[in-house]
C-alpha cells in the first residue's frame, strides 16, 4: 500500500470539503482538482484535520492515527480509504503544495485596461447607485475627445510588450456621449493597429439610450455591451428609476431585447444587482431567461454596511440556500436543452486564470485603470472621485506611485484572513473597493462580501462536477 505523505499538508488552507446537495465534494487547493467523496473519505478526512496530522504514514500507522474512523467504519474500509488518497496524491491531485506562498513578488504594473468614464451624468437614479446617480460625489459632465485620445495613448504606451489592450466605456450612462465614445473607437483601433495590438471595446449601458442607430453602430463594429437589468418587473423597478422616478423596466428590456438578438455570437452580458430586497434573486434570473437573454449575471449590490438594502450576516444562510436552488434551477435548464450562461459558474478550477489574476483579482491600481471625464487616474471604477485614491492623470501619468504600490502588494499572501483561506486563489482577496469601503484596509477584506464569495463558489465547483457527470 502506498504511502500518504503529509508532512507539509495545512489542513486549513491546502484542502476543503463540503456537502452540496447530493455529493459531498474535495477540493485540493492547490492543483484545483475536485473529487467526489463519501462518507468514510470524510470521515477519515475529518479525524486527520481534527488531529492537525503532519508526517508520513504507511498502512501499519492508521489503526493509532485513526482510532475513531477504524471503529465507526471498520479496517477494511478505512485503509480501502487511506490506499486511494495516497493514489491520489500519488497522481498530484490532492494534497498538493502550494508552490508560491510568501516568496510571492507581484509584477510589476503594466497596464491591460482602461475603463473610461465617459460620461458622469445619468439618465437614471439607480437608489443603490455607487456613484451618486452619475457624478460619482462631484460635478455632473462629459469626457472631451482630447482627453479621451491621451488615455488611449496612455494606454498603448504604458502596456508595454502586451499584445491586446481593452477598453470599457462607462459612467454614469455613457451612451449620453455617445459621439466621444465613437470616436474614441475608431482613434483607438487605428493607434492599436499601428502599435501591433489588438484592442477591444465594451460599453455598459443602462439601456435607455439603446436607439435603432446606436444598435446598429454597436453590432457593425463588435462592441461587447454589459445591459442592467435586476429581473422581474417589481425587482427592477424598485431600485432602478428614472429621471422622474418612475420604474425603467418597460422602458429597457424591450431595448436590450432588440440589441441581443442582433447579436449572433452572444457578445452581451445582462448583469442585474440584488440586494436585501431580492434574495430569492433566482425567480430574477429565470425570468431574465424567460425573456430571452442567455448570458447573465447577478451580483450583491455595493453598498456600506448602513444602507438598508446591504446585505448583512444575518442574510447568509438565506443565500447559501438561494445559491442551492439557483445550482438546480441552472442544471435543470440544461437538462431541458434551454441552458443559460450564469457568469460566476464558469470556473475551472485545474485550468483557471493565470497566477498573477489568481493572486491579485481584477488588477486594480496596475493592470487596470480608471478614467474620469477630466482624465485623472484612479485604482477601479469604484474608486473614482475619491481624491485620496488618485493616482495621477492621462497627461502625466501616474504621479503617486506609493498609491499604485500599495495595490500591487494587496495580494492573498500579503491578507492576513486570506493566506490560509481555501478559497484564495477563485476570489483573490476580494474587491479592493469593497475591502476599503467596509474596513477601510485593502488588506482586510469586507466579511459579508468575503462570505459570499465562499457560497457562490461552492455553487460553482458543484456545477462543474455535475456538468462533467453529464448533468
Amino acid at each position: 500500500m502506498p504511502s500518504l505523505h503529509l508532512q507539509n499538508v495545512d489542513w486549513q488552507a491546502d484542502v476543503h470539503w463540503f456537502d452540496f446537495e447530493d455529493l459531498c465534494l474535495l477540493l485540493d487547493v492547490n492543483s484545483g482538482a475536485v473529487h467526489i467523496i463519501d462518507a468514510p473519505t470524510r470521515a477519515v478526512l475529518e479525524e486527520l484535520r481534527l488531529q492537525g496530522v503532519r508526517g508520513n504514514y504507511t498502512a501499519a500507522d492508521w489503526p493509532t492515527i485513526l482510532p475513531r474512523s477504524f471503529e465507526q467504519w471498520g479496517a477494511d474500509t478505512v485503509l480501502e480509504v487511506c490506499r486511494e488518497l495516497a493514489s491520489r496524491q500519488a497522481e498530484g491531485t490532492l494534497f498538493t503544495v502550494d508552490e508560491v506562498g510568501r516568496d510571492y513578488r507581484p509584477p510589476q504594473p503594466l497596464l491591460q485596461a482602461l475603463c473610461l468614464h465617459v460620461a458622469h451624468d445619468c439618465n437614471m437614479r439607480c437608489r443603490y447607485c455607487f456613484a451618486g446617480g452619475g457624478p460619482f460625489g462631484g460635478e455632473r459632465g462629459l469626457m472631451d475627445l482630447d482627453t479621451g485620445y491621451q488615455a488611449l495613448d496612455l494606454l498603448l504606451k504604458a502596456s508595454g510588450a502586451r499584445p491586446r489592450v481593452e477598453v470599457d466605456f462607462f459612467g454614469g450612462e455613457p451612451l449620453l456621449n455617445f459621439n466621444v465614445v465613437q470616436a474614441l473607437v475608431t482613434y483607438g483601433r487605428e493607434k492599436a493597429a499601428a502599435a501591433g495590438k489588438k484592442i477591444s471595446f465594451t460599453l455598459t449601458t443602462n439601456g435607455l439610450g439603446l436607439t435603432p442607430a446606436v444598435e446598429e453602430y454597436l453590432v457593425a463594429n463588435q462592441i461587447s455591451v454589459i445591459l442592467s437589468l435586476d429581473g422581474r418587473p417589481e425587482v427592477h423597478n424598485h431600485n432602478r428609476r428614472t429621471l422622474t422616478g418612475q420604474g425603467s423596466y418597460h422602458l429597457v428590456v424591450p431595448r436590450e431585447q432588440h440589441l441581443v438578438a442582433a447579436y449572433e455570437g452572444g457578445d452581451y452580458w445582462v448583469r442585474g444587482t440584488f440586494t436585501r430586497q431580492n434574495l430569492d434573486f433566482t425567480r430574477d434570473i429565470l425570468h431574465m431567461v424567460e425573456l430571452g437573454f442567455r448570458y447573465l449575471s447577478l451580483e450583491p449590490v455595493v453598498a456600506t454596511p448602513g444602507e438598508e438594502y446591504a446585505i448583512r450576516e444575518e442574510d447568509l444562510p438565506l443565500l447559501a440556500t438561494e445559491y442551492r436552488h439557483l445550482a438546480q434551477a441552472y442544471l435543470e435548464a440544461r437538462s431541458k436543452g434551454k441552458p443559460f450562461n450564469f457568469f460566476h459558474f464558469n470556473i475551472n478550477p485545474a485550468t483557471g486564470p493565470c497566477l498573477t489574476k489568481r493572486l491579485t483579482g481584477c488588477g486594480a491600481g496596475t493592470s487596470y485603470l480608471a478614467v474620469d471625464p477630466g482624465g485623472a487616474l484612479y485604482p477601479c471604477h469604484q474608486l473614482v472621485g475619491k481624491r485620496e485614491y488618485c493616482l495621477g492623470n492621462v497627461r502625466q501619468g501616474i504621479l503617486r506611485p506609493e498609491i499604485q504600490e500599495e495595490f500591487r502588494q494587496a495580494h492573498v499572501y500579503n491578507q492576513p484572513a486570506c493566506s490560509r483561506c481555501w478559497a484564495r486563489f477563485y476570489c483573490s482577496g476580494g474587491c479592493h473597493a469593497a475591502n476599503l469601503a467596509v474596513t477601510g484596509n485593502l488588506q482586510e477584506p469586507a466579511p459579508v462580501p468575503c462570505a459570499i464569495q465562499k457560497i457562490r463558489l461552492e455553487a460553482a465547483l458543484y456545477v462543474q462536477v455535475k456538468k462533467a457527470l453529464g448533468a
